[in-house]
């Protein structure tokens, strides 16, 4: 072992998967079923195999990144503690009625998301604040410690204040805490000022409810998670992944829980960004395929795109408008119910579907022996001969052929009329397909082409698919990174510690001046430096990126523009940004003669990137070779297609399909006529004839 080891664990839905990470690169990976009941047990059981498998000093750990998803589990299944709402007099309802929007615009029995917040809880207060700051009204005290009273008689354990325009002064909001906290010190309270302090009070409030709503879940999970951690060794407490791409310490992950929501794909887009870095590729289409969801994101000149709109608990997982709008940074990203344990069925019109149903980890695909009876994509993959029965999970979790083979006869074959090769494959290019429907619109909208855009494959089934994908998207080839299975816990180890503050305050560009501007990004400069310093992080090796949402006056919606920190020249760089952002954006030429403004400003404060070899450590020799099986394609049938162990592939090598390529935790398959060729950091790059592509 060389030098401190570094940690990365990831909770998905199915697995909870491990890398640990030396100076020489990745020394260790593990992979065990999620825990639902206890997720902070599988990181303790992940941790616990790797040290022994890989007789590992957990005293030797200098840092554990996590990334989980807790916040959303707890928000999907409305687990989190009795909250109310204080709004301002008049505003009660404003969870409830939304944007108005129907999603599906001719369903009459349309269901629409229901608010964390029931109504009966749900409270209006004498108080208000006009929209340039002037609080016209101070909040009534008297009313507001009356409420607090009331809300802890009826059992409620936390409250959301969310005050019109607080956004722009928020002394009524701190006053109503106050005001709380003198009658009823163990109320829960959460701020919209300090949670969400933009423009548009439904998305504010959605946001600083579903914040407070799950805090003392993530409270006590964290805690939990520090006490296994610190009994099997580790000395420091660990840091959470969030979902701009950064990392925190516990403190602020505490404060902002709302913040993690999408902490394990995004490690996944960075690990990708950071392989096609070392390659020199700045282009490319993330893929993140495991057992339950697939994530499509696009990186651009050498960097995830982020969005500062989210949606979670949607009814409908493909339908913008379905579910609890959050205003947080994410990295953008597409979600699709498309893993190894989505469900496979025929439906009323005899055809193929999959998904987004999924088996999960319990009980699982009908492979697993677990109690899971309906066949699933994993039970596919054995069946083509991808996944080997014997070597899954390196062979410590034996996978039963003849089961999936005989769910995927009656469920699928027998109801279409063929055999049951034939109906494994219709499930593996069916989900292919889904995937690749939803690159493209991802894709389109964010101005790329997809044909070329190199397709990065990771996650537990990302390699099995990644080709497939590739081709139905016409993507020119595939790579794939060492313990490509394990990524997202991979990428967690490339991110550093880092903070996202935003404030809303409209302007018009001829209003402003640079000085303002100036004055504008260095106060949340300083509160973001001033987090970072408190988390540990030297003040000199704090870095800052500037945004502002800009739009056309009279424009809806705006585009979050890069700015940069000061200049004289600073309104016609940050007009001229704009517009060439809009036209990427949108291909068409920004109007002339119309006036610019500026809707919020955002300042990104991180830390320095930590020094990490993303590759496996240096390890003895040897023949990568180590057999053969039959593997099914399309117009070949099963065709004997030599094995190879990941482990022992040497930069430069080269294989031609039909071929299969494990590792512990995935398998990349390489098509009849592909050739796939080992980079210096062991990435795979995977390259269809073009016979493949059509």
């Amino acid at each position: 072992m060389a030098g401190p080891l570094r940690v990365g664990v990831d909770i998905g839905g199915t697995f909870t998967d491990l890398c640990v990470l030396d100076d020489d690169g990745i020394v260790a990976v593990g992979k065990v079923l999620t825990t639902h009941d206890e997720p902070a047990r599988a990181v303790e059981d992940v941790l616990r195999q790797a040290v022994a498998d890989h007789d590992l000093d957990p005293a030797a750990v200098a840092s554990l990144i996590h990334g989980t998803t807790l916040v959303t589990n707890a928000l999907i299944e409305r687990r989190g503690a009795p909250t109310a709402l204080l709004t301002t007099e008049g505003f009660r309802d404003v969870l409830e009625m939304g944007r108005e929007h129907r999603y599906e615009l001719y369903d009459l029995g349309i269901e629409m998301p229901r608010p964390l917040v029931p109504r009966h809880l749900r409270h209006g207060v004498a108080e208000r604040t006009l929209a340039d700051g002037t609080v016209e009204r101070e909040v009534d005290v008297a009313q507001v410690q009356r409420l607090a009273r009331e809300l802890v008689e009826a059992g409620v354990e936390a409250v959301a204040v969310c005050f019109l325009h607080s956004h722009v002064d928020d002394t009524n909001e701190r006053a109503a805490r106050d005001a709380i906290a003198e009658v009823a010190p163990d109320l829960r309270v959460a701020l919209s000022s300090d949670i969400n302090p933009e423009i548009r009070e439904y998305e504010r409030s959605s946001t600083t409810v579903a914040n407070v709503y799950v805090q003392a879940i993530v409270e006590g999970y964290l805690a939990d998670l520090r006490t296994r951690t610190s009994d099997v060794g580790v000395p420091r407490p660990p840091l959470i992944m969030l979902s701009n791409g950064g990392v925190a310490t516990l403190d602020v992950a505490r404060r902002y829980p709302i913040r993690m929501l999408e902490s394990g794909p995004a490690g996944g887009a960075l690990g990708a960004v950071a392989f096609a870095e070392e390659r020199g590729v700045a282009d490319l289409m993330a893929f993140d395929m495991g057992g339950t969801t697939a994530k499509l994101s696009v990186i651009e000149d050498g960097r995830p795109l982020v969005t500062h709109s989210f949606e979670v608990a949607r009814l409908y997982r493909m339908r913008p408008g379905s579910g609890l709008p959050v205003r947080a940074p994410v990295l953008d990203m597409i979600e699709i119910g498309a893993g190894g344990g989505s469900i496979a069925r025929v439906d009323p019109l005899g055809l193929v579907t999959v998904g987004p149903q999924s088996a999960g980890s319990d009980p699982g695909p009908v492979c697993y022996g677990r109690g899971g009876t309906r066949a699933t994509v994993t039970d596919a993959d054995l069946v083509l001969g991808y996944l080997g029965a014997d070597s899954f999970l390196g062979g410590s979790m034996p996978l039963d052929l003849e089961a999936a083979r005989e769910a995927i006869r009656t469920q699928v074959a027998e109801p279409m009329g063929i055999a049951v090769e034939e109906a494994a494959w219709g499930i593996h290019a069916t989900v292919n397909e889904n995937m690749a429907n939803a690159a493209r619109v991802h894709a389109v909208e964010r101005g790329q082409d997809v044909t070329r855009l190199p397709l990065f494959a990771s996650g537990g089934n990302g390699p099995l698919h990644g080709p497939g994908l590739a081709r139905a998207l016409g993507s020119p080839s595939v790579l794939v990174p060492p313990a490509a299975g394990v990524l997202s816990a991979l990428g967690f180890l490339s991110a550093p510690l880092s903070i996202d503050l935003v404030q809303s305050a409209h302007v018009r560009l001829g209003d402003l001046t640079a000085d303002r501007a100036r004055a504008r990004l260095e106060q949340l400069r300083t509160e973001a430096e001033k987090v970072l310093t408190e988390s540990g992080v030297p003040a000199e090796e704090i870095t800052h990126e500037h945004g502002c949402d800009m739009r056309f006056v009279g424009q809806g919606s705006e585009t979050t523009v890069r700015v940069p920190a000061g200049g004289d020249d600073w309104v016609e760089q940050a007009e001229a940004g704009f517009r060439a952002t809009y036209e990427g954006r949108f291909g068409t030429v920004a109007p002339r003669g119309v006036e610019v403004e500026i809707l919020t400003w955002r300042v990104n404060a991180r830390g320095r990137d930590p020094e990490a070899r993303l590759r496996f450590a240096p390890r003895d020799g040897g023949d990568a070779a180590t057999g053969s099986r039959p593997a099914w394609f399309p117009d070949h049938g099963y065709v004997d297609a030599a094995v190879h162990d990941r482990y022992r592939l040497r930069p430069g090598e080269q294989l031609r399909g039909p071929a299969l390529v494990e590792e512990r935790e995935s398998t990349l398959v390489v098509p009849p006529g592909a050739r796939c060729t080992v980079g210096d950091d062991g990435t795979v790059l995977l390259e269809l004839e073009q016979e493949e592509e059509r």
